[in-house]
């Protein structure tokens, strides 16, 4: 997928964000176009994940704006357009009743009141997500009958059921076996590419997902860079530069 420069999904304009006495981010601007495919990376505790939660109004920073699809995240209304898998996502109650299709069902709510039944359209689009991540034939399994990676996918499938036209990640490949994390960025470059996604993803990982993303931004507490992973590899003096499998 090629990435649409002059049409921007989010901006986000000299963030500054303190825990009390304790500045986390400082003075952070960057642009995430249409198609894009971004790695957020930095050392712990650099205020990655508090930096995604500001870009989809979780927290509010202390100076600074957010902007998605043009619009100031204090008037943005439009949430079917996002997708959000949080790092915790797979951490829950394995004895919790809930089947493959009724946790993904439940991203339908994002786009309507919780007062409004679940519709025949609804319905098709959780089959569709669920047929995306290959997990349909899963759909009357419990979700704590399932494997991490399996997991991962469905809530996945959650995220996409709303038609997002971008996802946000937060270290979704923590705690799972290098196969499980093979299929799963396999899955999100077909999302990428096959399906327009707009993907930013937040992980630890730094040679990994500078074979994956088309652009990395590295987070500790300012923004160090936003460059290409190529750009990024030669900034940071890698012996080995590693050839992404996207360009742009």
């Amino acid at each position: 997928m090629q990435v649409d420069h002059n049409k921007n999904i989010l901006e986000v304009t000299e963030i500054f964000f303190s825990y009390g006495k304790e500045e986390v981010l400082k003075n952070i601007s960057l642009e995430v176009h249409q198609g894009d495919y971004l790695g957020l990376v930095g050392p712990n505790g650099a205020g990655k994940t508090t930096l995604l939660k500001i870009m989809l109004g979780l927290l509010s920073p202390n100076k600074g704006s957010v902007k998605l699809f043009g619009t100031d995240i204090k008037e943005f209304r439009d949430w079917h357009k996002i997708g959000y898998v949080p790092q915790k996502a797979t951490n829950f109650d394995v004895r919790f009743p809930l089947t493959v299709y009724e946790v993904v069902i439940m991203g339908c709510y994002c786009k309507k009141s919780l007062l409004c039944r679940i519709n025949a359209c609804d319905k098709s689009f959780a089959k569709l997500a669920l047929e995306k991540v290959d997990m349909w034939e899963y759909k009357d399994r419990l979700i704590g009958e399932l494997s991490g990676g399996q997991q991962q996918r469905v809530f996945i499938a959650r995220a996409l059921v709303s038609i997002p036209e971008v996802i946000f990640l937060d270290e979704p490949t923590t705690g799972v076996d290098k196969k499980t994390q093979d299929e799963f960025y396999l899955l999100l470059r077909k999302l990428n590419q096959e399906s327009n996604l707009t993907l930013v993803l937040i992980s630890h990982d730094i040679k990994r997902i500078t074979e994956e993303v088309m652009h990395i931004a590295c987070i500790d507490k300012t923004l160090v860079c936003h460059s290409t992973p190529l750009e990024f590899l030669a900034d940071n003096g890698s012996e080995k530069i590693i050839t992404p499998h996207y360009h742009g």
